[in-house]
This record gives C-alpha cells, structure tokens and sequence, in this order.
C-alpha cells in the first residue's frame, strides 16, 4: 500500500510538473539550466541566461537621464527612464538593486542590467527611476535607509519635471536592496516625505527579520556583530504597523532563508490592520532569475506588480 502511495504521488508530482511546463513562458531548457545551478547566489551563470534575451542600447522610444546627484556621496547615482513622447504625468517605478550590502551597482559596464527592469517600466506606464546607495563596510547601518530616503525626497520634489507623478511613487528593491526598501518603509524616523510619499512598495526575495539565521558576512558588516541591536535594526515590526501598500516575492530556487522569510512575512502581514500583503512565489525562478526576466516574455512577477499597483493589495 505505501509503494502504491508513493507511486501516485510521483505521477502526480510528474504531471503537475508538465502542466507547469506547458502553461509557462520559461523555455524548458532554460528551467533545466536554473535547477542545475541550484538554490544559490550565482550573478555570472544566471545572467549569461538572459543576456540574449534583453535590449541593447540605443533604446527605441526611451528618453534617458543617467548619473543623476541625489546626494553629496559618490554613490549618491540614479538614472531617470521616460518615454521620448510627452504624456500624462505617469506612477513612478524607483528600482534598488542588491549586492549583499558590500557590492553591486544600478548598471555594470556593458551589461543589460538593471537598465532591464527600467525598460519594462517605461513601456508598462510607468516612470522608471534606477538608483544606487552606499556600501558596507565603510557604510554601516543605516546608510542604505538614509540613501533610499534622500532617493524618494529626490523623487518627490524632481520627478513632475520628468513626466512622472510624485503621488503616484512605487518603490521596488530586489534582495539586499529589498532589504533595504523594508528597513525605509519600516522605520519612519528616516522619512523625508510626509507619511514615506509611498504609494507602495515590492521586495523581492528581502529578509526582514535579522537573527533568525546565521548573519552572512555582508550582513555582518552592515548591521554590526551586537545581536542585541538586530531587533531595532530588523524590518517585520515596522512592516506590520505601516500603512503602506506591500508587496513580497520570493523565488522557488531561492536559497532557503529568503523563502522562510517570505513564508513569515506573509504570514505576519495578514495580522495588519490594512491586510494581508500580495505575496507571490515564482515557479521555476532562482534568486538572480526573478530580476534578471525582467522585460522578457516572462511576465510572472512583473505582472504581479501591474496588479498590485492597479488594485493597491
């Protein structure tokens, strides 16, 4: 009898895989290829996947602003992405990008990343606002909460200049950048705009409540080795007294720790006076997938946000 339990829940664990497999836009070569590399942080492997599938410059239809000052630092960068045409004042799409605190930019040379996700704003209504923040060590906490700030009161007192409209301010961050997006939302003392001049805000694969894990050594030299002070610097409170708008998004090849902090952010949320967060887990995606898809056939997760921000939930 357990044989033929085992069996059945094979076939079944087979067919939902090929239903999976007809109904999505991921190529199945393409799925493979992420299962191989695994539930890992791989940045070169996963971007050599999409290169191909992303623009190059120069980009039809798209009016660029890049190096923008919000800041007195060297790292105080943001490109503006708008339409050539004029148009109604448009929602505005501000994009934080990872690193693990101690690296990444808003655009390494040559590469089609992150201009990717600024394209895909541009041609979804939006305009797209792509910036970059200070680094550990050398900026410990809360550097990246004071930057995202300074970003959004730029946004707020510049954008109507650039087509977009300074009620209407998503902000998105992907993994130490989602981080960061949850430490802005969660803690109002760092606000420059009344009430955060959020309209709502998407993390994609964050973690927002620090120790319950082992901290990795980008963490470390963010937010310091005093686990006492990790309750005061983590997001999950904050988060679940906001009244902002929130989104969260993990990947199923994500490492473990993301997904269980998605799990418990989604949870916790549905305790808040606003509502449940809109949560979604991509299928098939990895860590680096998720962002890398960005303004390809694969819609998953950007169209989850095009719902998110015509319904605000």
């Amino acid at each position: 009898m357990a044989l033929a339990k085992s069996v059945l829940a094979m076939v079944a664990a087979l067919v939902a895989g090929q239903a999976l497999a007809q109904q999505s836009p991921m190529p199945e070569e393409l799925a493979w290829k992420l299962t191989e590399i695994g539930r890992v942080i791989d940045p070169p492997k996963t971007a050599a996947l999409y290169v191909p599938m992303q623009q190059k410059e120069p980009y039809a239809g798209v009016k660029t602003e890049r190096d923008v000052k919000y800041g007195p630092a060297d790292r105080h960068l943001l490109d503006v992405f708008m339409p050539e045409a004029n148009s109604a004042a448009r929602p505005v799409l501000i994009y934080i990008h990872g690193g693990g605190f101690v690296a990444g930019n808003k655009r390494g040379p040559g590469s089609p990343f992150f201009d990717n996700v600024m394209l895909w704003a541009v041609r979804s209504g939006f305009v797209g606002v792509n910036a970059t923040y200070r680094l550990a060590p050398q900026s410990p906490w809360p550097a990246g909460t004071e930057d995202i700030a300074a970003v959004v009161g730029w946004v707020a007192s510049e954008i109507g200049a650039r087509g977009g409209d300074p009620a209407r301010i998503y902000l998105m961050g992907h993994s130490a950048g989602a981080i960061h997006v949850a430490n802005y939302v969660s803690h109002p003392e760092f606000h420059k705009v009344k009430d955060g001049g959020l309209a709502g805000a998407v993390m994609v694969s964050g973690l927002y409540e620090l120790g319950k894990a082992p901290l990795g050594n980008g963490e470390i030299a963010y937010y310091g080795t005093d686990p006492s002070r990790y309750a005061e610097r983590s997001a999950l409170a904050g988060l679940l007294a906001t009244k902002t708008p929130l989104m969260i998004t993990a990947a199923e090849l994500d490492p473990p720790p993301f997904v269980e902090q998605f799990e418990l952010l989604k949870q916790a949320s549905c305790k808040r006076a606003s509502g449940c967060a809109h949560a979604t887990m991509l299928p098939q995606h990895s860590h680096m997938s998720e962002v890398y898809s960005i303004n390809t056939a694969d819609g998953r997760l950007t169209d989850e946000i095009l719902e998110f921000v015509k319904t605000g939930k």
